[in-house]
């Protein structure tokens, strides 16, 4: 929606979520799930009722561009809350036997015996992601679609294959499956 001078656009949210402004950031929050956006200095933001009001003095395009970005931060934010965001990663091992086990105290996934490695290979863990391993197959789970995505991303690179023919070499942790997406 365009006012006089700049935009205003309106996102409703349900009676379980507690929604609060400090300053420059957006806190989501429900139950034990928290999420904290940023907004930028172009956008100003109001809450009332169950609804979280932006708006910006300008209608240009930066304008458009980040208050877009920002809106769909907050509907995502707002969907995880209600349900968390699942990706699911297949451990692929052809030539070594790998074992994925996962440290709760360092928060860290440990890959032993990738390629035959000796030395083992390590990849944090967001805070906020839950870790399930089963066999083959981990299973990310949260609340904030970017640090499950983000989590899955680096478990992937983490196993990332250079210097060998990717052909014969197909080791590896890949996603298989991510919200909106199954990969197969």
């Amino acid at each position: 929606m365009k006012n006089k001078s700049g935009l205003v656009e309106e996102i409703e949210f349900s009676n379980g979520i507690s929604v609060k402004k400090e300053e420059k950031l957006i806190i989501l929050s429900k139950g034990i799930e928290k999420i904290e956006k940023s907004i930028s200095p172009l956008i100003s933001a109001d809450i009332e009722n169950n609804k979280i009001i932006f708006k910006t003095k300008k209608s240009g395009k930066t304008e458009r561009r980040i208050l877009g970005a920002l809106i769909a931060h907050i509907k995502n934010a707002l969907t995880g809350l209600n349900e968390p965001f699942k990706y699911k990663l297949q451990v692929a091992s052809v030539h070594f036997p790998m074992t994925i086990t996962h440290d709760k105290n360092s928060n860290e996934i440990i890959i032993k015996n990738f390629l035959g490695e000796k030395k083992d290979r390590k990849v944090n863990v967001m805070n906020g992601v839950n870790v399930k391993i089963s066999k083959d197959f981990i299973e990310l789970e949260s609340a904030d679609i970017e640090k499950a995505g983000q989590t899955a991303a680096n478990i992937e690179k983490g196993t990332k294959i250079r210097f060998r023919d990717r052909r014969v070499f197909q080791d590896g942790i890949f996603i298989i499956e991510k919200p909106g997406r199954v990969f197969l």
